[in-house]
């Protein structure tokens, strides 16, 4: 019981930083992936618009039609807003402003302090998800799917979510080594968009180049869930365990990273 109190806690800390100015949190979690949903919506239209018409039914690119296509971009949307994060950007200033000593006295170790940063991160955001969810469904961009298949995306999203944040958290120790991550964390970020289907479905990808991604976590951390949630794709369990392998990886890879990181800087002196 005592530990639990540590951590609801520490959450409530947390809670109350991102918190503080809550318009800047909610454009936080919704802004960026706002803008990029309707450049994707007006993109894709236009290129549907372009296209001749076919007599034979509506048009097709990569076996979707305007509506499969902005469906699609509709659950990239809502789905992102449960997975995305803050940790690598919190983690790198606590380590760039000599916050590491601080931890020395507190009754949470740094690894904990942020893990619970990441959990109060996301129990924020997912409200914002379901009713960002709830005015797509209203619209009819998205269609709602069945009770079933909607807890098993959200159980997906949970496993992807940590996958999400030992990524992240693996850019932020790199301020061990580099006074300013930013760069880092927006190649991260194009990288990780473009390979897991954030841009353009996977579909349109050629065969050879999807067929290699298929090994690499890229695939399930968006193209895959959306394929599912639009009932397009079935809930695979070797899928939970392809993520869960994943995120184990970077998180030994965390371990070390962070153990020769810890050398440099309590040799340093600080």
């Amino acid at each position: 019981m005592k530990s639990l109190g540590k951590w609801s806690q520490t959450i409530r800390i947390w809670w109350g930083q991102y918190t503080a100015y809550r318009i800047n949190f909610f454009l936080q979690v919704i802004g960026p992936i706002l803008v990029f949903f309707f450049i994707k919506y007006s993109l894709w239209t236009e290129i549907y618009k372009g296209m001749s018409t076919s007599s034979e039914g509506p048009i097709t690119i990569g076996g979707f039609t305007l509506e499969n296509m902005l469906q699609y971009h509709g659950w990239i949307l809502v789905l992102s807003m449960l997975t995305q994060g803050n940790a690598n950007f919190d983690l790198s200033a606590d380590i760039r402003l000599g916050k590491i000593s601080t931890f020395l006295i507190y009754p949470f170790n740094f690894w904990e302090y942020h893990t619970a940063g990441f959990l109060a991160f996301q129990t924020l955001q997912w409200p914002v998800a379901f009713f960002t969810g709830s005015i797509l469904v209203i619209s009819n961009i998205i269609h709602g799917p069945s009770v079933v298949t909607l807890m098993g995306v959200l159980l997906l999203e949970m496993f992807i979510s940590v996958l999400q944040f030992s990524l992240q958290f693996l850019s932020g120790l790199v301020a061990f080594w580099l006074e300013e991550t930013w760069v880092l964390r927006v190649l991260l970020t194009i990288i990780t968009t473009f390979l897991s289907g954030a841009v353009i479905p996977l579909d349109l990808f050629p065969k050879t180049f999807s067929a290699i991604l298929a090994y690499s976590p890229f695939p399930y951390m968006v193209y895959y869930p959306v394929k599912v949630a639009m009932g397009l794709a079935p809930l695979h369990l070797h899928v939970f365990v392809i993520l869960t392998a994943w995120a184990l990886a970077f998180a030994g890879l965390n371990v070390l990273v962070w153990r020769r990181g810890l050398r440099l800087y309590t040799g340093a002196g600080m």
